[in-house]
């Protein structure tokens, strides 16, 4: 009988410190070139960037983070390098319980990072690709509004102002549309709420009333659920 119990107490200690659960996500990943830096995993917790885990990098730039999530979410990976420079040391992924593998490297750490294992992600990155167009569209008529030429004649400026504001709405319609046609992604709610929170509230609700369950009770399900209460 105490052998049986020994053998059943020795599985349960296993379970519990080498077993995952459904909720485990494990960012793992390789930065080429990197000798000698500090790799933090963070996220946003109560509207601030926190540190969730670190890891000193001597020599090798192989890593591996292990974080129990409540639900898929934003993540960064900030990478504090020995020549103290911060600029573009921020990797930003939709994160989710599963196997995720980055690769990227040293000199260009957040461009064009190569992110598998997230189905989030993978939609979150073909958002971001369409979003950074009409942001583009944006910015090019914002520069050219701001010109003299274009100050000095009323008719050329309400013209600018006209293909910003069809911009801005194409941008809606496409964050709209991607949310109705989604409402079993993850990264629905997030963008609602990010990069449509102006839109006509009775969009939004509807959006917020046609996620399904698992994503409506995510982080950024009950989020989105909050805000289109408040602007009832």
């Amino acid at each position: 009988m105490k052998r049986y119990i020994a053998a059943f107490t020795l599985i349960l200690f296993l379970v519990s410190c080498g077993g995952k659960s459904e909720k485990t996500m494990t960012v793992s990943g390789t930065i080429d070139g990197l000798k000698k830096g500090t790799l933090y995993l963070q996220h946003i917790k109560d509207s601030t960037l926190a540190t969730i885990d670190s890891l000193e990098l001597r020599g090798d730039g192989s890593f591996t983070f292990s974080h129990e999530i409540e639900s898929p979410q934003l993540f960064y990976l900030y990478l504090k390098k020995a020549d103290n420079n911060d600029i573009n040391d921020r990797i930003t992924f939709f994160g989710e319980p599963s196997e995720i593998f980055i690769k990227t490297k040293w000199n260009t750490f957040d461009a064009l990072p190569e992110i598998s294992g997230s189905a989030s992600h993978e939609s979150y990155s073909k958002c971001l690709e369409m979003l950074s167009k009409f942001n583009k569209r944006e910015l090019e008529l914002k520069r050219a509004g701001l010109s003299q030429e274009i100050q000095n004649d009323s008719v050329a400026f309400d013209s600018i102002v006209e293909l910003s504001n069809r911009n801005i709405i194409s941008k809606y319609r496409y964050v709209l549309n991607f949310a109705l046609n989604n409402p079993d992604s993850y990264v629905t709610p997030y963008l609602a709420l990010h990069e449509a929170s102006d839109a006509n509230p009775k969009y939004l609700d509807s959006i917020n009333r046609a996620l399904v369950p698992e994503v409506a009770q995510s982080k950024y399900g009950r989020a989105l659920n909050a805000y289109v209460q408040s602007i009832k």
